[in-house]
């Protein structure tokens, strides 16, 4: 009988695959992909959902505006600490045993918010279900890697992938259909569904894995998880707190901290024998410039996530399950097409797939940046929504092909959780930022009340829509600089060399 498994065996003189072939047998990786699918869904819908909840929340709960900003952003902050550790985790305690208590993590702090009966209790429960997803998330890219080979591989990372963004886009949509059809308190609704998906994918991991691969007596970078935690933390405590239009004395203290936290970080990981980020990964110009492109286009998707919402909402007066319309392109698009732009990747490279995507990208915020001011949703968002989702569906498994292919197997999971950071840290970045810059625009613009809040005041919608119209055209503007690195940078090489084996007689 055929042996599938020595095709992708390390041999000298040939690059190591990211596929082990142990991990999984060949019948049983459907489990593991769709494990990974519902992993990845549970943490990005709870990224993206909050937006179009938030009015509902604040109602049930009377939270103040500065409570509200901390419900979303607290998921946010634990998650974009957190993640470069728990891809490390992963590669030293073994992918299975991380991924699994990252899910039970998650679990048990969905509940806690699904029960919450304050502000101040859904908050630290936030804090907490991101240290969940940060164990959880990037594993489940890892985990798809390691159990498919070279040959197969591109196309189950596109399903990954697709299902991924397509849970993102798909979160305000959940959150507008819950609200609609079942009151203000179906917000607790959207947490709650996590228990069942998250116990479905344990027993998926406990079914499909068959030997866990571990390297339990490799050292711990503790003191660089440590670093990166504190240092990422403190930036992102800084930047939502500049929401108000203007920095106070304290968020900058932080933030010089922070960024001093991060450099210490940086040499410490060139310094350490065992570092948690090599950052010898970032020698490859594949995987540099996918990390910056995956920055540079989810900065962009999360503001748009975040503050088109509150635009047609409170601006327009338009109703939640119409919004959602909005986001219905981007999920559908990236449903359909992801997996074959993902197979169009392996054929002829990630660089220009990618490219051609973020262009789309770029044109249909600077499209939307313009077509707002006829405050019409139908044709004024909804078209541009549609541009958008084609080229998000362009990107998303191109990006993650690039990455996996830039590093060795035992590199899977960290090399996933910085990935996974970009995102996580762009996400947090525009929220924050683009608030500094809808408060100040909408000021500008001779606005009363405040963005994202329901006022009859003179003129509110409009400084609305302008504060609006300048986000789009920042996300542009970052998505056309996405769009030339992948151009100039973004290839397809063969896995790097592993390290040399001793020489053995013939």
């Amino acid at each position: 009988m055929a042996d599938n498994r020595s095709d992708d065996r390390a041999s000298p003189g040939k690059a190591r695959p990211v596929y082990v072939p142990d991990f999984v047998r060949p019948e049983r990786r459907p489990l593991i992909l769709f494990a990974a699918i519902l992993a990845s869904a549970m943490g990005f819908i709870d990224g993206t959902v909050v937006s179009i909840a938030m009015p509902a929340i604040r109602e049930s709960l009377g939270a103040t505006l500065g409570e509200a900003t901390w419900i979303n952003n607290g998921y946010m902050v634990t998650l974009a600490a957190l993640i470069l550790a728990g891809g490390a985790f992963g590669d030293r305690f073994g992918l299975g045993r991380v991924f699994s208590l990252g899910i039970g993590l998650f679990i048990v702090t969905s509940l806690i918010c699904a029960l919450a009966p304050s502000p101040d209790i859904l908050i630290l429960a936030r804090l907490a279900q991101g240290i969940g997803a940060a164990l959880m998330v990037p594993g489940s890219l890892a985990i798809v890697s390691r159990a498919y080979p070279r040959e197969i591989r591109g196309r189950a990372i596109g399903l990954w992938a697709g299902a991924s963004a397509f849970t993102t886009a798909l979160g305000p949509v959940i959150g507008g259909l819950a609200l609609t059809l079942g009151g203000p308190e179906m917000w607790r609704f959207i947490f709650a569904i996590n228990l069942p998906l998250g116990l479905i994918a344990l027993w998926l991991v406990r079914r499909g894995i068959d030997r866990d691969t571990a390297r339990p007596g490799a050292p711990i970078d503790l003191p660089g998880a440590v670093l990166a935690t504190l240092g990422l933390g403190a930036l992102a405590w800084a930047l939502a707190h500049a929401e108000g239009g203007h920095v106070s004395p304290a968020a900058l203290w932080v933030a010089g901290a922070g960024a001093g936290i991060l450099a210490a970080f940086l040499w410490r990981e060139h310094r350490t024998s065992a570092p948690m980020m090599p950052l010898g990964l970032f020698r490859s110009a594949t995987f540099s410039a996918a990390n910056a492109a995956t920055f540079a286009l989810y900065f962009g998707l999360s503001a748009i996530l975040f503050y088109l919402p509150m635009l047609v909402i409170a601006g327009w007066g338009v109703s939640e399950i119409e919004t959602t319309f909005a986001f219905a392109p981007i999920a559908g698009f990236i449903a359909l097409l992801s997996t074959r732009f993902g197979r169009l990747a392996d054929r002829i490279g990630p660089g220009p797939v990618i490219a051609g995507g973020a262009f789309l990208v770029a044109t249909a915020y600077l499209w939307l940046s313009f077509s707002v001011a006829t405050r019409a949703f139908w044709t004024g968002v909804l078209p541009p929504m549609m541009l958008l989702g084609f080229g998000m569906a362009m990107v998303v498994a191109p990006v993650s092909t690039a990455v996996m292919a830039a590093v060795r197997d035992d590199q899977t999971g960290v090399a996933s959780g910085v990935n996974n950071a970009m995102a996580r840290i762009a996400g947090l970045i525009a929220v924050a930022a683009m608030g500094s810059v809808a408060a100040l625009v909408y000021a500008s613009q001779g606005g009363l009340a405040s963005y994202g809040i329901a006022s009859t005041t003179e003129g509110h919608d409009a400084a609305m829509t302008a504060a609006f119209a300048t986000i789009a055209r920042i996300a542009a503007g970052l998505a056309a600089f996405g769009a030339l690195l992948a151009a100039l940078a973004i290839r397809l090489p063969p896995a790097p060399e592993p390290p040399a084996e001793p020489q053995t007689g013939a």
